[in-house]
């Protein structure tokens, strides 16, 4: 099996909990990108798309948003928010089948690190036009709130990591490139002319339900789940009832901390 399907089969089964969790693509990285182009884009690619959270924003500013994803349980609840200008297609990140020089914007949000970067950004170069924007947009984990929650976050992620590196079907089911190297390989790769790296934030309303899934919309702690429940339970219980003890039943704010890498064709 290629990394690529070992990637794309890591998302399988918890397309909803994605799709309910997963922050949207806040407007700000819209502005600078649409900034740095100069003009309103003709056609966004979005790589790597999932349920269709990165997408949905473009189709008020693009002409035409195509999503591209791999993982069909992704992009089932994706198609549902097919319009006349958006639409999704089923295919790798480095083998679109989309024609040369189409795209004005070519994004990949939190997906660009499941993707080997070589070979993504030849097909990156090939599909976009000359001063296109390419940018990798990416969260932190965990969004910023009560620092006893943040700590009960870490406290769970940390036992999935560990289980992740020790357990050998686990470590093997997945190849997952480095996120402090997407600015290096976008410059080393020669396709452009200017590049940088942007930070910034954006905030959110939740709810404890809403919270405890985001820890569970990712792919580590899935895999446990999925493979080896029971070396988890204990801290999912915890877990469970540290959120519930410290949010109880009224809505809050978190803030996602993002870092967004440019490169200008």
């Amino acid at each position: 099996m290629s990394n690529d399907q070992k990637n794309a089969d890591r998302f399988l089964g918890f397309a909803d909990i994605y799709e309910s969790a997963r922050p949207r693509v806040p407007k700000y990285p819209v502005d600078v990108i649409c900034r740095y182009l100069g003009k309103r884009p003709s056609l966004v690619v979005d790589m790597g798309c999932g349920t269709g959270l990165s997408s949905e924003i473009w189709t008020d500013i693009s002409d035409e948003v195509i999503g591209v994803e791999p993982s069909d349980d992704m992009r089932r609840i994706a198609e549902s928010k097919t319009t006349p200008k958006i639409h999704f297609i089923k295919a790798f990140a480095d083998n679109t089948g989309l024609p040369d020089s189409c795209a004005d914007v070519v994004v990949c949000s939190q997906s660009f690190h499941w993707m080997e970067p070589e070979s993504t950004l030849k097909e990156v170069n090939r599909i976009l036009k000359r001063g296109g924007i390419f940018a990798t947009i990416d969260c932190d984990w965990p969004p910023v709130t009560k620092w006893k929650a943040e700590q009960a976050y870490m406290q769970l992620y940390g036992k999935v990591k560990q289980l992740e590196a020790d357990i050998p079907e686990i470590r093997e089911s997945f190849v997952r490139y480095p996120k402090d190297l997407h600015l290096k390989n976008i410059k080393s790769s020669g396709y452009f002319t200017y590049s940088r790296e942007l930070l910034f934030s954006n905030s959110e309303p939740c709810t404890k339900e809403r919270f405890k899934n985001i820890i569970f919309s990712q792919g580590s702690t899935q895999t446990i789940l999925k493979k080896h429940p029971e070396l988890i339970r204990e801290d999912v219980e915890l877990f469970n009832e540290n959120i519930d003890r410290i949010f109880g039943n009224d809505p809050f704010s978190i803030e996602f901390c993002y870092r967004m890498r440019i490169g200008v064709k």
